[in-house]
């Protein structure tokens, strides 16, 4: 990245030299294998997960050894709630026998559960040029990261019941899939999320608006981005969602190196976007950079907590439970 522009975003992408790039157990859910608890939770390293090919492959083992760091499932109690009791009946669960009205009445009697209202998820997940970039410290392109975390996430919401949809985008919206809740709707889930390649240049804005005039009931947006756009114009979108009583989670997703700027040598920075060059020598710029970083980076996350949105900054190296867990949190907050 090269300092920032007028409206207050870091540019969009850069690349030294030609060689880097730079920009700026359950009711419903799915059980864990039996490795051991520190074999699985490997899979919660970016590094090991780039070594899978094939996305469901990545959910499963995300979402598995997130479980298995759990000390209890995550899923537990989630998507089922007490409705009212029947009398016990030969075959019928122990597990669900009311042990105190037995205490005090001596009477079996079962409590029957009915779902809960199940939540409605929609995953943006941002297609720009900036979100191909890789730096030689990361194992995952931003991009990588992003979808992977998409595919786990979809994998977990799928496994409560929760209706689940996503939309790509870059410049314009490029693919949408309406949410369901149904298992075999995974399999569409992932096969869009896999679709497409970083390019063009990033417009959320008008993105987020266009999405927020589709949904019509109330639910969790989570968007997966570099949030490598005018933070006034990104904002505004996600002030929409709130407007019409959306929940949102916003993960912002960024290279290691973008973050640190770790260049010492003359380098030529190339916009991922737009094809911009500076040639520079980065211990020249890396301290203004550093600082006007920070300032983008603080500006979302004020705004988004003044927005009430959720805000969770990660890079590339970032184990993936933490987003999981803010997932998680956030869904219990709205069940």
């Amino acid at each position: 990245m090269s300092g920032s522009d007028p409206g207050g975003r870091p540019a969009s992408g850069s690349a030294p030299s030609g060689t880097h790039g730079t920009a700026a157990g359950a009711r419903h859910g799915f059980e864990a294998s039996r490795p051991g608890r520190g074999e699985v939770r490997q899979w919660l390293d970016p590094a090991i997960v780039a070594r899978l090919a094939h996305l469901d492959v990545r959910a499963r083992l995300v979402v598995e050894g997130f479980i298995a760091g759990m000390h209890r499932s995550p899923f537990h109690g989630f998507s089922v709630e007490f409705a009212e009791h029947r009398p016990y009946m030969p075959g019928d669960p122990l597990k669900n026998l009311d042990w105190k009205v037995l205490a005090k009445s001596d009477r079996y009697l079962v409590k029957q559960y009915t779902e809960e209202t199940n939540l409605r998820a929609h995953l943006l997940l941002d297609l720009s040029g900036s979100m191909g970039f890789r730096s030689e410290r990361a194992s995952l392109s931003k991009l990588e990261y992003a979808r992977s975390l998409a595919a786990a996430l979809a994998y977990l919401m799928l496994g409560q019941q929760d209706a689940v949809g996503v939309m790509l985008f870059a410049e314009h919206p490029l693919q949408y899939v309406p949410p369901r809740s149904v298992r075999s709707h995974l399999d569409v889930v992932l096969k869009c999320l896999s679709q497409g390649v970083a390019a063009g240049r990033t417009k959320l804005g008008p993105a987020l608006h266009e999405l927020a005039e589709r949904i019509k009931r109330r639910g969790l947006v989570v968007l997966l981005s570099d949030l490598l756009d005018t933070p006034a114009e990104v904002l505004s979108g996600l002030q929409h969602f709130r407007h019409r009583n959306h929940e949102v989670i916003v993960f912002h997703i960024l290279d290691p190196d973008e973050i640190d700027f770790p260049y010492t040598d003359a380098s030529t920075f190339v916009d991922l976007e737009t094809g911009a060059q500076l040639t520079t020598e980065p211990w020249e710029i890396a301290a203004r950079y550093r600082e006007q970083l920070g300032a983008w980076r603080d500006r979302y996350s004020r705004a988004c907590r003044e927005q009430r949105v959720d805000y969770v900054p990660l890079d590339t190296r970032t184990p993936f439970d933490r987003a999981l867990l803010a997932y998680l949190e956030k869904r219990a907050t709205l069940l």
